[in-house]
């Protein structure tokens, strides 16, 4: 989601308005066994299939249930609403759906509801920013091609075979499409959603454990459980109301003052006090997450001979040893390749092949900068989020790194945007006039999920626009090898593409972090670092 799905967060007036709603009592005066949880509004509508950042994803993952779902300690794709997906050739799959699941309004959740929703997510005329991950299946050419109109409204490989039963036909092998179903972007969708779009879109109607009571932007989303919920997940409290923050120390301060119960990122300013401030109520897990500085490869400045050793010049002049350390306090792990230790060696996961591209390298940072021609325009000016404080710390770190290593105090400059959306927006447009903050989140634990979201030619969430042929045949090579160990090999020699061309720079490793109230128990993150909300327990 995951890029791009994985951001975190303007006024002092609506600071402190939301902290004064917050006010009357522990979690925030919210209803008998509901927690209050900082969250951020997510910038696009609460599609399944239109959703591929972190703070949609948290309700979405709430709201609904697919075919499989990660679990929320290993990350392994485990069936869900899948009775058994079978396949002999890697190719042709035939689902069966599990009987008696419905939507919250009541209607059976089929093998239809599954196919109108890819269908709906994979056309072209619907918009849906993750109409990528439905690219493998037969017919999306048609439904999404790359110029022109759509020429069909249904992808030929989706065949509706009986009530909970569906075949799926892929364009090629691609022997682990099946772990791939967990991804929100699959999730089934009632006939609301196409009969009421518009009311569907103000108050979602999906399959989880938990309903939408209300929503007022800039303020607070709630849900309620669902009494009705046939899953074996249910709610283990009463909902979760996600308080809008535009400041992440505001949050954490509400925490402390009893106005809210979780915070499910904790800022790095308050990263020193931490665990004398919560002590046992908080958390640090790894996570499959990482944080890398992404380039317009549209902007031909970056993109033209020779400025591959501009961006490798600059990797070198960062120092991520000692910004991991000081700013974060090694609840991030300096990065030396471009996926994350949470898939482990057989997963994928290659320490190290990042090489001394990684390596903090004055010396060689500045002849690699000059050798390349130089900055473009002289200055670098890194984009992110301005509504997020830990962002601020770290690139501010970053570009004094950069600074001293070049040998200019002035070749590094933080280049903040307002708020999240307006920064998703710029990026989206393609407007971004140099570097910018890009993280990670899987979707899914396979090293497929790192690489071809992200390089691939066109990619849903490669923001930068790199293209490279060598990366592109690889990748389509391991998609459509059968054995799980060759899949991943080749991935490996993608990513060695990713590197020599340092499409991207590599920065850390991040670790899930939160803290909570002492009224709350069972508090956990899963792999993908987000709250486990349905097991969490109000005291």
């Amino acid at each position: 989601m995951r890029g791009a799905r994985h951001a975190r967060w303007a006024a002092a007036a609506m600071a402190a308005a939301l902290s004064a709603a917050a006010c009357g009592g522990g979690g925030g005066g919210t209803a008998p066994g509901v927690l209050s949880s900082s969250w951020s509004d997510p910038p696009n509508p609460l599609e399944p299939a239109n959703t591929n950042e972190v703070q949609g994803g948290k309700v979405l993952d709430m709201l609904f249930r697919g075919l499989k779902r990660y679990n929320p300690r290993t990350g392994a794709a485990e069936n869900m609403l899948a009775e058994k997906i079978e396949t002999t050739d890697s190719q042709n799959f035939t689902v069966t759906v599990k009987d008696g699941w419905t939507f919250s309004d009541g209607e059976p959740v089929t093998a239809k509801s599954f196919v109108d929703a890819w269908n709906y997510g994979a056309g072209l005329r619907n918009n849906q920013r993750n109409a990528y991950f439905f690219g493998y299946i037969d017919g999306y050419d048609k439904v999404h091609p790359e110029t022109g109109s759509q020429r069909a409204d249904t992808l030929s490989g989706l065949r509706v075979t009986g009530p909970r039963t569906f075949t799926i036909r892929l364009s090629q092998k691609f022997s682990t499409f099946p772990d791939t179903l967990g991804y929100v972007a699959f999730a089934p969708l009632p006939r609301a959603f196409f009969d009421h779009h518009g009311d569907w879109l103000k108050k979602p109607v999906g399959n989880g454990p938990y309903l939408v009571k209300s929503y007022t932007r800039g303020f607070m989303m709630s849900l309620r459980k669902w009494e009705g919920y046939p899953g074996p997940d249910g709610a283990q409290n009463n909902g979760v109301d996600l308080q809008v923050y535009t400041d992440g120390n505001t949050a954490y301060t509400d925490l402390l003052a009893g106005n809210l119960d979780l915070v499910d990122d904790v800022p790095a300013a308050q990263l020193k006090n931490v665990k004398a401030d919560l002590g046992g109520r908080y958390i640090n897990t790894p996570a499959g997450i990482i944080q890398t500085l992404a380039f317009p490869f549209y902007d031909p400045r970056w993109n033209k001979p020779g400025a591959e050793k501009v961006r490798t010049g600059l990797s070198m002049a960062i120092n991520r040893k000692q910004i991991t350390h000081r700013i974060f306090h090694d609840t991030r792990t300096p990065a030396s390749d471009w996926t994350s230790p949470v898939l482990g060696v057989d997963g994928g996961f290659q320490e190290g092949l990042c090489g001394s591209a990684c390596t903090y390298d004055p010396v060689r940072a500045r002849k690699l900068v000059q050798e390349g021609g130089g900055l473009p325009g002289g200055q670098v000016r890194i984009a992110y989020n301005a509504d997020a404080g830990s962002h601020r710390e770290w690139v501010d770190a970053l570009c004094n790194s950069i600074n001293r290593a070049l040998g200019d105090d002035k070749a590094c400059v933080g280049n903040p945007v307002g708020t999240f959306a307006d920064f998703r927006n710029q990026i989206g447009r393609h407007k971004m006039p140099g570097p910018f903050r890009a993280g990670w989140q899987m979707d899914y634990p396979l090293i497929q999920n790192f690489l071809q979201p992200l390089y691939y030619t066109r990619a849903s969430s490669n923001d930068g626009q790199w293209s490279d042929k060598d990366f592109d045949r690889l990748v389509d090579r391991a998609n459509a090898e059968s054995d799980k160990a060759r899949a991943v090999r080749l991935f490996q020699d993608a990513e060695k593409v990713v590197r020599d061309n340092m499409a991207a720079i590599p920065l850390w490793y991040q670790n899930g972090s939160a803290g909570y109230a002492q009224r709350l128990t069972h508090v956990a993150l899963n792999p993908f670092s987000v709250p486990v909300y349905n097991e969490i327990r109000v005291g």
